[in-house]
């Protein structure tokens, strides 16, 4: 009997910012699934990173883990150096790295959280798509490719009470959207973004309420939180030539909310 053939080695590259956890490690092992090498990129948490990458290679994908805080252009270059150096040819990013805080009202809001907030939120989406633009544009001799953003329901919902600053955050990413895919229409590559809402995430443990998926659940017309399996798959979706025309779109995963 003779041995299967090996399957193909990939010929491009998706770099999924915080890919160490939640949707971005669903969206990282989901990218592999169908054919994408795969930059897994984390803060602090190397072993949350390699056991995504264990999980990739497990299955015959190729993958790496990549040290960044996206919030600090000069980590973003070396990043992007790094997988320039070690992985096929860029074809998309997963803008996924964000934070919250824990939750408080706008008159309780210290400067140092809004920095944290925005930095990471807003300015680290925008220098990685700085950095993908340069690699896939083909104004810049790239071959075209996407970017995806993370938003949220907070964008539509504002999150009163909760976190007003987050809401903010994502709805500056849902306008960087809007205005980014019409910036780069014409240059071979397509920015959409994805909006969930109440998903079985460990960030929520971040924000101070570890069991915020299951409180908010019946405020959620299917009556249930969603998975970031089910995130991963819309992301994955925008990435791929499946939705060759479909850019400057913010899709809600939300459960109808």
């Amino acid at each position: 009997m003779s041995s299967p053939a090996p399957s193909p080695q990939p010929t491009r590259t998706a770099l999924v910012t915080g890919g160490s956890r939640g949707i971005g490690a669903a969206a990282a092992l989901l990218a592999a699934q169908r054919g994408w090498a795969v930059a897994v990129n984390y803060t602090s948490d190397a072993d949350a990173a390699q056991r995504v990458v264990a999980q990739v290679r497990a299955g015959g994908g190729t993958a790496i883990a990549v040290q960044a805080d996206v919030s600090d252009e000069a980590q973003v270059l070396a990043m992007f150096a790094t997988v320039d150096r070690e992985l096929p040819r860029l074809g998309s990013l997963v803008n996924n790295a964000g934070v919250v805080d824990l939750q408080g009202r706008v008159d309780e809001t210290t400067m140092q959280r809004l920095q944290r907030m925005f930095a990471i939120n807003v300015f680290g989406s925008f220098i990685c798509a700085r950095e993908a633009i340069r690699r896939l544009s083909t104004k810049h001799g790239g071959r075209g490719g996407t970017i995806v953003n993370l938003s949220s329901a907070a964008a539509r919902i504002g999150s009163p009470g909760q976190y007003v600053d987050y809401a903010a955050a994502k709805g500056a990413i849902d306008v960087f959207t809007m205005g980014l895919a019409k910036e780069v229409a014409l240059e071979g590559i397509r920015v959409n973004a994805v909006r969930p809402g109440i998903i079985e995430t460990d960030i929520h443990a971040s924000g101070g309420t570890p069991d915020r998926a299951k409180q908010m659940a019946p405020l959620v017309p299917m009556q249930r939180a969603g998975s970031a399996d089910e995130v991963a798959q819309a992301i994955v979706w925008l990435m791929s030539d499946a939705s060759s025309y479909t850019t400057g779109a913010v899709i809600d995963v939300t459960g109808g909310r």
